[in-house]
């Protein structure tokens, strides 16, 4: 895919990630576990490569968090951006190194998955600490897995899905 086709793709992956959070009706609860902002990002690393994954997990909880207040900027958009954009990076890195075949596109997303909830885990500490909030291995544990289970679900079926239905017409190919 040329560079004018990723950036333009990877600002439809942004825009999405801006308005898919709506579908939850802007309740918090909903947004952490179905994660809407996640399937955008995840998709721009597999799609766009590693650098569009990257930026596009990066800005758009802290563009989402200026325009509409959701998530609050500080501690959740900042820790979110650091999350994304790994899982943006991972999605990219993998996908371009591993085989194209269904198998490794399910280890790209769930290293991606992993990566991205540690990253979330690490800068959680200092972040929710400056924001007067304990962050502890259970807050990590409810929020990066227990409570996000509907998403993390969401995700591993509707990625490879439309990964390989995009693969199958013909819109994606090796480079």
């Amino acid at each position: 895919m040329r560079q004018t086709k990723k950036l333009v793709v990877s600002a439809f992956f942004l825009a999405l990630g801006i308005v898919l959070p709506f579908l939850t009706g802007q309740i918090q609860q909903i947004g952490n576990m179905l994660l809407p902002m996640h399937i955008p990002v995840l998709l721009c690393g597999f799609i766009c490569g590693w650098q569009y994954g990257l930026a596009v997990g990066l800005v758009t909880p802290l563009l989402r968090s200026t325009l509409f207040g959701m998530p609050p900027f500080m501690p959740t958009a900042a820790a979110m951006a650091v999350e994304l954009a790994v899982y943006g990076l991972v999605t990219g890195l993998l996908y371009k190194k591993l085989p194209k075949k269904t198998p490794y596109l399910y280890v790209s997303l769930l290293c991606a998955m992993i990566a991205g909830r540690v990253a979330w885990g690490i800068v959680g500490i200092p972040l929710y600490g400056m924001a007067g909030k304990g962050f502890s291995a259970q807050i990590f544990l409810s929020g990066a897995f227990l409570n996000a289970i509907p998403g993390i679900i969401l995700q591993i079926v509707l990625i490879p899905v439309i990964m390989m239905a995009l693969t199958r017409a013909g819109v994606l190919r090796d480079e």
